[in-house]
């Protein structure tokens, strides 16, 4: 079993590719989003030390889950608070996807897990990955499917941009590197090329 990780800037098209990842055979996909929220989640490892963390901030909904828009807006406007936060949920997110790799490594039965992670290089997840993937989109291309599929203002597209690693951090880091300017098919043609041919690099 190869255990990848998956990465990229925001509007970068990860999703496409993850899509058509999920229907290979042998293949297991691992968002770290979806990580993190089930762990905050009542019955999470996250729950009850966030909980205790931001007990005045009135952070709970009516069915005792956490409302991710006041969640959002507090760890926004107070860096302490997202730092506080950051230190509760990363590790045990990491601390899962650790888990899962064992496990399926023992099973034996997969090709490829696959983990999908906006903070793979900032978290070391190399550490842990056989490799990493960088998916890279043009500046340009991103900030036009930000405005057309999310309706992002140019000002809330330079934010996320400045808080993001530079190109060649995602390239110093990453062993492969898929090219997604183009379709989804030809990305996708680059990585049934890669896998079948371990030794292409981009």
């Amino acid at each position: 079993m190869k255990f990848i990780g998956i990465t990229g800037g925001v509007g970068a098209g990860k999703t496409e590719i993850l899509r058509y990842l999920t229907n290979h055979p042998k293949t297991k996909v691992m968002l770290a989003d979806e990580i993190a929220h089930q762990l905050m989640k009542p019955k999470g490892s996250c729950y009850q030390p966030i909980l205790q963390q931001f007990a005045s901030s009135n952070i709970l909904r009516s069915d005792g889950e956490f409302d991710r828009l006041v969640m959002a807006d507090l760890i926004f406007s107070d860096p302490r608070k997202r730092e506080i936060l950051n230190e509760i949920v990363h590790p045990a997110v990491k601390a899962y996807v650790e888990d899962v790799a064992k496990r399926e490594r023992q099973r034996g039965e997969l090709d490829l897990l696959v983990l999908e992670a906006a903070l793979l290089i900032e978290e070391h997840y190399d550490e842990i990955c056989d490799e990493l993937w960088y998916i890279y989109t043009r500046e340009e291309i991103r900030r036009q499917r930000l405005c057309a599929n999310r309706g992002y203002t140019q000002e809330k597209i330079e934010q996320i941009f400045r808080a993001q690693l530079p190109e060649q951090m995602y390239r110093k880091y990453c062993t492969v590197v898929i090219d997604n300017n183009g379709s989804v098919e030809d990305a996708c043609g680059q990585i049934d090329t890669y896998l079948k041919n371990p030794s292409v690099r981009d």
